[in-house]
């Protein structure tokens, strides 16, 4: 089992204890009055963003939160104890919403942010509730309300610095294997990235960057073709995009890719073109030095700066981590 970023479960809270019927019974009291006590509230379901998680597998294993239920309340005016609540664990940037309207409930971005799933009943009263001046011996109790309860749908929005972006086979995870400690798969066919990998790059410092290895993306992906845009959500967060283009391609083909990008990009979300981007030439190790100029020249003039790179011997990789550190931090290298 690997990532998960999409699940849908069922919440419901504690139902609220019964209120009590019942009447003082001591020695030398012949006319003891109510004393039925009320009934505890009914737990409640939270969301809790923590830190330490970083997907929903655990959601494929269980799709049903319920919360305890209430107590029912007692003679001697004892109240029922509350039911407890239950707290489940989601990854921060997690994005709730309800499943049958797909209206966004919450958007838990942070460590300990929480969200009331499913909020519980309130707990019914006893008889010495509805004690009177005309009705001293009511015989009336309430039940406890049933708890709230639901389907909801969660979706993983992965919070990264930097999101390495690119068609197929572009490089991009042996990038992020030079960049970080991460090991993703890497094979010289396309869709070796099935799902984001994360990685961190640690530079003396400086605090640690994380980038997202997002999966390569192909002309028409913002309408479901390829893997679709099932995981073009995870660059809606990061901070610098890195467009990575295979420089290996012949004649116009790495311009091309440049543009396919683009579109996918703007198509999913148009807010996303104007995302800081550094736009990679990967692969320069393939490339003679004539057709590296060459490239490089023919970027600039379409208006975009490139940076060659070579994710498979290194070069200019640490070139790159200066250029993301003043990225991201412009005021520290």
């Amino acid at each position: 089992m690997g990532f998960v970023d999409e699940a849908k479960f069922y919440v419901k809270g504690g139902d609220g204890g019964n209120g009590c019927v019942s009447f003082r019974r001591e020695k030398f009291v012949p006319r003891g009055g109510p004393n039925g006590g009320d009934g505890g509230r009914g737990g409640s379901v939270f969301l809790v963003a923590d830190k330490r998680l970083h997907s929903l597998i655990d959601f494929r294993y269980r799709s049903h939160f319920k919360a305890e239920r209430g107590a029912g309340g007692q003679g001697s005016d004892k109240h029922g104890r509350n039911g407890q609540d239950t707290l489940v664990l989601v990854p921060p940037g997690s994005v709730i919403k309800d499943a049958q309207t797909d209206e966004v409930l919450a958007d838990l971005t942070e460590d300990g942010m929480r969200f009331l799933a499913a909020a519980g009943g309130k707990g019914g009263f006893g008889n010495a509730r509805f004690a009177t001046s005309t009705n001293r011996a009511p015989r009336k109790a309430t039940p406890g309300q049933p708890g709230e309860e639901r389907w909801l749908k969660i979706e993983l929005k992965l919070i990264a610095d930097v999101g390495l972006v690119g068609l197929p086979n572009a490089g991009k995870s042996t990038l992020l294997s030079k960049l970080s400690k991460a090991q993703p798969k890497v094979a010289p066919y396309p869709f070796t990235t099935l799902e984001p990998q994360l990685g961190v790059l640690q530079l003396p410092r400086h605090r640690p960057i994380i980038i997202a290895d997002i999966p390569g993306l192909i002309e028409g992906a913002h309408m479901g073709i390829g893997l679709g845009d099932t995981f073009l959500r995870h660059v809606e967060r990061t901070q610098v995009l890195v467009l990575v283009i295979d420089g290996s391609g012949a004649g116009d083909q790495p311009l091309a890719d440049l543009r396919v990008l683009e579109h996918e990009l703007a198509a999913f979300k148009e807010e996303l073109i104007d995302r800081h981007r550094i736009v990679l030439l990967n692969k320069i190790d393939l490339l003679s030095r004539d057709r590296r100029v060459e490239l490089c020249r023919k970027f600039r003039d379409k208006g975009t700066d490139v940076l060659p790179v070579s994710g498979q011997t290194g070069e200019n990789i640490d070139r790159l981590k200066v250029m993301l550190v003043r990225t991201i931090d412009p005021e520290q290298e």
